[in-house]
């Protein structure tokens, strides 16, 4: 089988360019090793009509990197004629009807949609195991989740059957996977990229994001990805920059935090010892690094829960059976026909959290909990702002632990929750954070790093992630 896919996307351009190669090569060969590794359960639709677009590209653009290169999109991002599921028994027959702001952007770029990946049922987890379609299988140990809610878009990139891809991000769901299967996956900014056509879950939180194997290739991704979009009012007007110009510059001078609530005795030995590794060798570079004391950082996971069910329980009202989507064949009334739909449709986690968030807005709950669950979260992004007036970055573990054993991870709730903690304050202050794996364990199971920027200043987070990616 051809190598294409296993080189940078600045060598296959260039092939591309000299015409050594076509799209149709690179279609061919990730559609090759998709099916060579089908166990891992990646993808839920492969888009059959991407052999006939890419033939149909035309010439060869040398200024536009992206041209014929093969993209994954996870399954919760809507794609024009292409089903899109959210890894639900409720959406399993849904083709849209319009493509999501970034898929044009995508298709803008002459990129090719190889197809939708697996995950966590309507983004809903911390695993992928929550999907209708079964579990995504870490490709570097398949006992192993991939974690989640992007776990296909992980396994995909991981496995190498596609150099990129796009997840979603509600509260570690691109830094998570990124972290167990080691590749490179940003949470922009909230409101750095439009959210139009991604399937709400929590839409005051959701982010779309790049999921790559180097730093350059994501920050090359996010460059195409951003802009401000009328259809989604939460988008930022912002100049437009690149996010590759601070790659490779010296990090001399740089100030980083390290709240000590990120390397507490819950984190394990061997992902602990990684990052104060990293710290040492940060401290060579001339960067400034302290250990810092941060309040509320606790509150986060709780906070999240209340605030991403509520906004849940209203975001998935609309899957009822009547527009789209699967309905019940057994019912004899409009009351049962809903009732029957929705209890056959959902899995156990969503209609979990679906209850729980029709009880947070109901009458007087909605003030007692959602309100008062804004307001601590306005805290959380006030004291990172606080933070951040004296440093540039914030670091610390993506997670407590290397990938743990399918079905298994929810065995220790306290490990589960504070792998949340690491990853959820982010979200809840709409700020940039980057997993970068810095190496493995002694059975080779990836470690990340978890970088997190000011809003606004992904390159920053770029800089950074460069420096440590050429040692580590």
């Amino acid at each position: 089988m051809s190598k294409y896919l296993d080189l940078d996307i600045r060598k296959i351009h260039e092939l591309l360019v000299e015409k050594k190669i076509t799209p149709l090569d690179l279609v061919d060969e990730a559609l090759e090793r998709i099916e060579d590794a089908k166990e891992l359960n990646a993808f839920i639709t492969i888009n059959d009509k991407v052999r006939e677009e890419a033939s149909t590209l035309g010439e060869v653009d040398p200024n536009n990197l992206f041209f014929g290169i093969p993209i994954a999109i996870k399954d919760n991002i809507v794609t024009k004629g292409l089903r899109t599921t959210c890894a639900s028994h409720i959406l399993d027959n849904f083709i849209p009807i319009y493509d999501a702001t970034v898929v044009e952007k995508i298709k803008d770029k002459k990129m090719l949609i190889i197809g939708k990946t697996n995950m966590d049922e309507f983004a809903m987890g911390s695993t992928s195991e929550t999907s209708y379609f079964g579990a995504p299988l870490n490709p570097l140990d398949k006992t192993k989740v991939t974690g989640g809610s992007s776990g296909g878009s992980a396994a995909a990139v991981a496995g190498k059957l596609v150099p990129l891809a796009l997840g979603s991000d509600t509260g570690g769901s691109i830094r998570n996977p990124s972290n167990y299967t080691g590749i490179v996956g940003l949470k922009p900014t909230y409101g750095r990229v439009s959210r139009y056509g991604l399937v709400a879950y929590g839409s005051s939180l959701d982010q779309i994001g790049p999921m790559t194997r180097t730093v350059y290739e994501n920050a090359s991704l996010l460059n195409i990805l951003v802009g401000e979009d009328e259809k989604d009012l939460t988008s930022v007007n912002k100049t437009k920059e690149d996010f590759t110009r601070l790659i490779g510059e010296d990090i001399k001078g740089l100030r980083i935090a390290l709240p000590k609530y990120f390397i507490s005795d819950i984190v394990t030995k061997e992902v602990k010892d990684r990052v104060m590794e990293v710290v040492s060798y940060l401290k060579e570079q001339g960067a400034l690094i302290d250990i810092i004391d941060m309040s509320y950082l606790d509150t986060a996971v709780t906070i999240y829960q209340v605030i991403t069910m509520a906004e849940a329980s209203s975001n998935l009202a609309r899957f009822d059976g009547v527009r789209y989507g699967y309905r019940t064949e057994d019912a004899n009334s409009v009351d049962i026909m809903y009732a029957k739909t929705r209890s056959e449709g959902f899995g156990n986690e969503v209609k979990k959290r679906i209850m729980i968030g029709s009880y947070i807005l109901s009458g007087e709950n909605a003030k007692t909990y959602y309100d008062k669950a804004l307001m601590i979260r306005d805290d959380i992004t006030k004291e990172f702002n606080r933070v951040f007036k004296d440093y540039d970055l914030i670091i610390g573990p993506v997670a407590t632990r290397v990938a743990p054993l399918l079905d298994t991870f929810n065995d220790d709730p306290h490990k589960a929750f504070m792998d949340d903690v690491l990853v959820i304050p982010v979200n809840m202050a709409g700020l940039p954070a980057m997993s970068i794996p810095i190496g493995t364990n002694s059975k080779g199971l990836p470690i990340g790093l978890h970088i997190i920027g000011k809003a606004f200043d992904e390159a920053m987070i770029y800089k950074l992630a460069s420096n440590i990616e050429e040692v580590f």
